[in-house]
């Protein structure tokens, strides 16, 4: 299935002028996701729940980069 929604998304930013906005925000989505999920599971081990406030301050240009290459 994600192998589709990639190549619709290359298909969008091809076509349409307001594709890259788009595909940006998906690339944020998916880094910002994953981050979260390893902070939970970080959080399990001491005990404190993790903030979006946590998470969004981690997250580092070159892992959205490093994520847009994954997308596509």
């Amino acid at each position: 299935m994600w192998v589709w929604l990639r190549v619709i998304l290359a298909m969008v930013v091809a076509v349409m002028p307001g594709g890259f906005p788009l595909v940006l925000g998906y690339v944020a989505t998916r880094t910002l996701l994953a981050r979260w999920r390893a902070a939970r599971a970080q959080s399990q081990l001491s005990g404190r729940e993790p903030s979006l406030k946590d998470v969004v301050a981690s997250l580092q240009f070159r892992e959205l980069v490093r994520e847009a290459r994954a997308a596509l």
